[in-house]
């Protein structure tokens, strides 16, 4: 029985979506919305150039960079914990491939759409059903959204929430994001609906760890002993976050809670000194309160 490893992790995202370009074209068809005359035919890698690291995060993201034969230009990272920084992330990384475009003095319409397609492992958008985001830019007051530009598109799936059945969605889409999520080391038998695309095929066999140096196993669980310290490490902030906000919300009630005390006596005309005997605040902060009546 095969071993599959999990391709959301970045040695193998890389290995299955960085060096087969018929994978990675059925991949960006399935997923992208493209216009339904022009798919993506022929794909060739780009260099991948630094782009901001998240601080929270080192080692959650895959990318794989290329352009197709119209000169589009696609760009795909895989985000296995949210933060709020990957929007940005991804928007600076499809800026600036749109940017590069053209070198010095080249005219402006030759530039061609760039797409960012960021697969996230978790959910984000805890209060909607949607798991498929679309952002273009388009003019506001148009009601059918008919003035687009579309040179710059950017697209987030939440991987937990797709609905494996449903009747809505392109089947490739489907079956392309049930094998993201369906395989892993847990997989015992593969559908038979995945094996039967041959791209899909491929990528689950380029899954298998046979397919693995021994170099490369310990890069993989290196990789998920990284994710599980970055989660541990944005759960304690948010832990203490939470336990500030607590201590500075009591702190601020009891300040809130004295303010009022002092005010009823200033109306009782109670004098300062006494005040501020039964409060604790200075006379100062008294004579101001009494200037706010």
């Amino acid at each position: 029985m095969s071993r599959y490893l999990d391709p959301k992790a970045d040695v193998v995202f890389k290995k299955i979506f960085g060096d087969h370009p018929k994978i990675l074209i059925s991949f960006l068809n399935a997923l992208l919305p493209l216009p339904l005359n022009s798919p993506i035919v022929s794909l060739t890698y780009l260099q991948n150039e630094q782009i901001p690291a998240i601080p929270e995060f080192r080692r959650t993201i895959a990318d794989a960079k290329c352009t197709d034969s119209q000169g589009r230009v696609f760009v795909v990272e895989m985000q296995m914990s949210w933060t709020d920084h990957f929007k940005q992330r991804l928007l600076f990384g499809t800026s600036q491939a749109f940017v590069k475009q053209l070198d010095k003095g080249e005219e402006y319409k030759f530039l061609q759409p760039v797409y960012g397609l960021g697969i996230v492992a978790e959910i984000y958008e805890k209060t909607m059903p949607d798991w498929y985001h679309h952002y273009q830019l388009v003019k506001k007051g148009v009601a059918d959204n008919s003035d687009v530009i579309d040179h710059l598109q950017l697209i987030f799936i939440e991987l937990p929430k797709f609905p494996i059945q449903s009747s809505e969605e392109k089947k490739l889409r489907l079956l392309w994001l049930r094998f993201l999520r369906e395989i892993d080391e847990k997989t015992k038998t593969v559908s038979k609906d995945l094996l039967d695309v041959p791209e899909i095929a491929q990528a689950i066999e380029l899954s298998e760890e046979a397919a693995y140096t021994p170099g490369e196993l310990i890069l993989y669980e290196s990789y998920w002993d990284q994710v599980s310290r970055e989660k541990t490490l944005i759960s304690d902030k948010y832990a203490e976050g939470l336990a500030e906000g607590k201590a500075e919300g009591k702190a601020e009630g009891k300040a809130e809670g004295k303010a009022e005390i002092a005010i009823n006596m200033l109306r009782a005309k109670r004098p300062h000194n006494e005040i501020s005997l039964f409060t604790g605040l200075a006379e100062e902060a008294i004579a101001k309160l009494k200037d706010g009546l």
